[in-house]
């Protein structure tokens, strides 16, 4: 299933693998110290990063494991994730190219899945969480972190709208209780959300993406002239950074 949406992705952040190993907001976070302090004790443990990214996870998860797959449909994501391993001594990192929705895994190959934020560039979420419960051994956990959509229709248009005129990849946003029902299906147990606001500084958050100056005017004008309920919600600046909410879902495949 390496789709026309898959490699369309995949050609959009192979230029910008680089700006997310680099990058502040991925690098960092109270996410990240979740899902570290959850390896710890799991010596033994083969674990997942799915949707690699700039790697962030998998660096953070080595040290505690015996071997983390960095999977990611983007192969200069995977470069840059080897090289940066490399550089850090981190010999347990190994990468693997595909996308969410079909994994070249056998069932229940991994004692952990990760996964942040990537979900919402899948082409098909609920494919994508069926393949990483069938990956995943019985009983064991998984730790799901992505930005998440508001449930008020107004604030979820303007969410979506603003993403998808800054990276033409985006899919979509889903909101919690979408997450929650999605899970489910997918034969997840779910043991605990937490929820995070982050903020999105606009140069940064357009720069990494290398948002055309075209959009990120278009976004700027969309924010600016939001009704006032979104320009709180969102907490929208002069500048038009703004707040996004983010959720960590803690999971058990059932």
């Amino acid at each position: 299933m390496n789709t026309a949406q898959h490699r369309f992705a995949a050609e959009q952040y192979g230029a910008r693998a680089r700006d997310y190993v680099t990058s502040a907001v991925h690098s960092s976070g109270g996410d990240l110290d979740q899902i570290e302090a959850a390896l710890r004790g799991r010596g033994e443990a083969r674990v997942l990063d799915l949707g690699c990214g700039g790697g962030h996870v998998s660096y953070r998860a080595a040290p505690h494991v015996a071997q983390v797959v960095a999977c990611d449909v983007t192969p200069g994501m995977l470069e840059a994730v080897a090289a940066t391993a490399a550089e850090r001594g981190l010999s347990n990192i190994v990468t693997q190219q595909a996308p969410a929705e079909r994994l070249p895994f056998a069932d229940a190959a991994f004692d952990v899945v990760l996964c942040r934020f990537t979900t919402h560039h899948w082409q098909d979420m609920e494919a994508g969480l069926r393949e990483t419960r069938r990956v995943l051994k019985p009983g064991q956990g998984a730790l799901f972190v992505d930005t998440v959509a508001p449930a008020s229709p107004v604030l979820d248009s303007h969410l979506q709208a603003v993403e998808l005129l800054r990276d033409a990849s985006h899919v979509r946003n889903y909101a919690v209780a979408e997450w929650v029902g999605a899970l489910s299906r997918a034969g997840f147990a779910l043991e605990g959300i937490t929820l995070r606001r982050l903020r999105m500084e606009f140069p940064s958050w357009t720069a990494r993406t290398r948002t055309p100056p075209a959009h990120a005017e278009a976004i700027r004008s969309l924010l600016r002239g939001a009704p006032p309920s979104v320009q709180e919600h969102f907490a929208i600046g002069a500048d038009g950074s703004f707040d996004i909410e983010a959720a960590t879902f803690t999971l058990r495949a059932a």
